[in-house]
């Protein structure tokens, strides 16, 4: 059974750019959350939270993975993590779908994950500065902050909301229409009516 969503972590990582995503991954209840490290030492966040990693790489059962995570962080562009990014073509091969945001798209296109998909980042250019080798920029869409095909998320570093949204859809964590409305909520601070209904005072909900 695949329900097991994995965080990859590492000194410097984004900690904002996942946070909804994850809130909504636990909130059925149906999936786990693991935190996993090129090893079990503590690392630092870019908000300043030390995480100790649950899994090292090698401790990954892609067989109940669902997910594999890789959050922005600036050590992506400086070349790091290629222990992780060696993994990723064969965790996805066996069915685990990988999402980046940030910085963390350029481990998928250092993998090759990249070249025959629709996929965004944080600007045009981006990738190819950073990955000389990178092929994919016939499907790189710069109009969209998340993109989410066949098994692979991508998203800018702004596009948190938007990322927390395909991640809710490739989970199947809610409907189409609580999906829109979760959405609409997180992205515009637009509340479904059922949520106004609910939390009205009393004196104007008779009004």
């Amino acid at each position: 059974m695949r329900n097991i969503v994995h965080l990859f972590v590492f000194d410097g990582f984004a900690d904002w750019g996942t946070a909804l995503a994850l809130c909504e991954v636990r909130r059925p209840g149906d999936y786990r959350v693991r935190t996993v490290g090129l090893r079990r030492a503590p690392v630092q966040s870019m908000g300043g939270l030390t995480v100790v990693p649950d899994l090292t790489l090698e401790e990954v059962d892609s067989r109940h993975g669902a997910l594999m995570i890789l959050p922005g962080g600036t050590a992506w562009e400086r070349g790091e993590n290629a222990e992780v990014t060696d993994h990723l073509p064969r965790w996805h091969a066996q069915g685990m779908a990988i999402g980046a945001l940030c910085s963390g798209v350029l481990a998928l296109a250092r993998a090759g994950l990249l070249e025959r998909r629709r996929h965004t980042a944080n600007h045009p250019g981006h990738i190819d500065t950073f990955v000389p080798g990178y092929a994919g920029a016939a499907h790189y869409d710069a109009d969209a902050l998340a993109v989410g095909e066949a098994g692979i998320l991508t998203a800018s570093a702004v596009g948190g909301v938007e990322f927390a949204r395909e991640v809710i859809r490739l989970l199947d964590l809610y409907d189409s229409r609580d999906t829109e409305a979760w959405y609409r909520l997180f992205k515009y601070g637009d509340p479904p009516s059922w949520l106004v209904a609910e939390t009205a005072p009393a004196a104007a909900v008779e009004r």
